[in-house]
C-alpha cells in the first residue's frame, strides 16, 4: 500500500515536471511587472525632464523683461506680478503654476556678491522654504539673479524615493531654474544694488 502512494505521488511529480502549459502565463506575469515598471520610470522622467525644461524657458523669457527695464517700469511690478508672468509663460504648467511655482530675485553690487545663498543652496531642497523668497528687481545697470521654483509631485509608485528630492515620504521634487545678468541702462536712475531682503 506504501509502495503504491510512493509510485503515484512519483508519477504526478514527472508530470507536473514534463507539464508546460501555463508556463508562457507565469512566465509573463514576472516579466510583465518589471517591464510596467521600466516603462513607467522612463515615462516619470520624460515628464520630470519636460517640466525642468518649460520652467527654464519661462524663467529666462520672464527674466529678460526685467533685464531690459520692461517689468520694472509698468505699474504692476511685484514679487505675485512677476510670478504670474513666470506662469503665463509655462503653458501646460500654468493651472499647477499658482500653487506650486516660487519666484525668488535678488540684486548684488558685484558678480561675486553671493551673500550666503551658496550655503543655502547647498543643503538641499528639503531645505527649501518659501518664506525665505526675497523679490528686488533692481534698477539700471544692476545685477539681478532670477531663480524659479516649481515643485512637482512624482506619480509613479515605488520609484518616488528614487526622484524625490524634497525629503523622504514627500513624493515631491523640486526643479530649479536660474537666470543672471546685468540690467540693461534703460533710463538714468542709479542703480539700487543689493537686495535689502
Amino acid at each position: 500500500m506504501g509502495n503504491f502512494r510512493f509510485s503515484r505521488i512519483a508519477r504526478l511529480g514527472v508530470r507536473f515536471r514534463r507539464a508546460d502549459r501555463g508556463a508562457v502565463a507565469v512566465e509573463f506575469s514576472l516579466v510583465i511587472l518589471l517591464f510596467i515598471t521600466i516603462v513607467l520610470a522612463i515615462f516619470e522622467l520624460a515628464m520630470v525632464m519636460l517640466a525642468y525644461v518649460t520652467l527654464d524657458q519661462a524663467t529666462q523669457t520672464a527674466g529678460r523683461q526685467i533685464r531690459t527695464g520692461e517689468f520694472q517700469t509698468r505699474s504692476a511690478n511685484s514679487q505675485v506680478d512677476f510670478k504670474a508672468l513666470v506662469c503665463s509663460r509655462m503653458s501646460w504648467l500654468a493651472a499647477q503654476c499658482a500653487t506650486s511655482a516660487y519666484v525668488d530675485v535678488r540684486t548684488f553690487s558685484t558678480f561675486g556678491g553671493d551673500t550666503g545663498l551658496a550655503a543655502n543652496l547647498a543643503q538641499g531642497a528639503s531645505a527649501f522654504n518659501p518664506k525665505k523668497t526675497c523679490f528686488t528687481a533692481g534698477g539700471p545697470t544692476d545685477i539681478v539673479l532670477v531663480r524659479t521654483y516649481f515643485k512637482w509631485r512624482l506619480f509613479t509608485p515605488f520609484l518616488d524615493g528614487a526622484m524625490e528630492n524634497m525629503g523622504p515620504g514627500s513624493g515631491m521634487r523640486l526643479l530649479s531654474s536660474a537666470t543672471a545678468f546685468r540690467n540693461e541702462p534703460y533710463n538714468q536712475s542709479p542703480p539700487v544694488g543689493a537686495s535689502k531682503c
